[in-house]
């Protein structure tokens, strides 16, 4: 018997902030996996912003979702059955099999994982892309120094929580960036950030000033907007900005008002000697061992901790998708599929 996949599809491309018309709810018959295939059930959907760029029909460094097709994502799920030597029935893996609840996957494109060294729901957080991404931004672009000031954006998000933590394993000093007084609140108490700031706050500003009183060395950046240009002022002679994400812009539908500041950031750029570097976290592919090792090593020593947003059932994930891009998640979104 055939079995069917529950689907969350791309129905149209949105225009600004996506709505729950843009996606479409199918089921699908999986044909019987062929050679070297393997059927996937899957258990946890990871929901990340980058997703906004696929649902536009844009040049990008990845192909657009097309209208109709299964919105794309990194999940973990369980073989329910193989035709590859490599895996068998039960075995938990990480793939990128998308919006849905069964699938059926080339055996080359998965890597398994070990149950046993945290839950499997870090594979897709803390423990895959968005560890790797802070991982590799930072040591790779941001390369921070003892007694440096590194500032983070979107500072409880997967990404920003695990770059302070790390800023703080090199001696270095972790100013975070959130928004709200539980996220803020968290940055200190629960991630061990030095500074933690609210950037709703109507003194935000001033506020980034006094907390970097020797200016940013290293100003990680995953949200663009206004927090760039409370921080761009304080930027140090050969400062580092590894520029992972702008979602503050993701949803926009033309550019800002007021003066254009290209000339500015020019300007800062020649006479600070920055360095501003944009990466996508496979540029970094050789440093997958070294990431995996020594992440995987600090969550066992506590030196990184990690928090996790869950949301119940596949049908959850456009409403929960949407919230994503306007900073109601609390740690890495991820959807409990089955």
């Amino acid at each position: 018997m055939s079995t069917i996949s529950r689907q969350i599809t791309l129905a149209s491309r949105p225009h600004g902030e996506p709505t729950p018309a843009n996606f479409a709810i199918v089921e699908t018959a999986l044909p019987a996996p062929g050679p070297d295939q393997v059927l996937l059930k899957i258990r946890y959907l990871s929901l990340d912003p980058y997703m906004r760029g696929r649902m536009n029909d844009a040049k990008s460094y990845a192909a657009p979702v097309p209208i109709g097709g299964v919105m794309e994502g990194g999940t973990v799920a369980e073989v329910l059955a193989s035709n590859s030597e490599r895996f068998r029935p039960g075995d938990i893996v990480l793939s990128h099999s998308g919006w849905q609840s069964h699938a059926i996957a080339d055996a080359k494109d998965l890597r398994k994982v070990d149950p046993s060294l945290a839950p499997i729901s870090t594979a897709v957080g803390v423990l895959g892309m968005p560890g790797m991404t802070a991982y590799t931004g930072l040591l790779t672009i941001g390369q921070p120094k003892e007694g440096e000031t590194v500032v983070v954006a979107a500072a409880t998000g997967p990404v920003g929580s695990a770059v302070g933590q790390i800023a703080k394993i090199k001696g270095a000093r972790a100013v975070g960036i959130a928004g709200g007084a539980d996220k803020v609140r968290a940055l200190t108490e629960e991630f061990g950030f030095d500074v933690a700031l609210d950037h709703r706050s109507p003194t935000f500003k001033e506020d980034l000033k006094k907390a970097c009183p020797n200016g940013i060395d290293v100003y990680f950046e995953n949200v663009g907007g206004h927090v760039f240009d409370a921080v761009l002022p304080l930027l140090n002679f050969f400062a580092r900005i590894p520029v992972c994400g702008l979602i503050a812009q993701y949803n926009a539908t033309s550019l800002p008002e007021g003066p254009d500041r290209l000339s500015l950031l020019m300007r800062d750029a020649l006479t600070k000697r920055l360095t501003i570097r944009g990466f996508i976290v496979r540029d970094f592919a050789d440093q997958s061992k070294a990431f995996f090792t020594d992440m995987s090593r600090w969550i066992a020593e506590g030196k990184v901790k990690y928090r996790e947003d869950v949301v119940e059932g596949l049908d959850a994930a456009p409403e929960a998708f949407i919230g994503l891009l306007k900073g109601k998640n609390f740690g890495k979104l991820v959807v409990k599929v089955g």
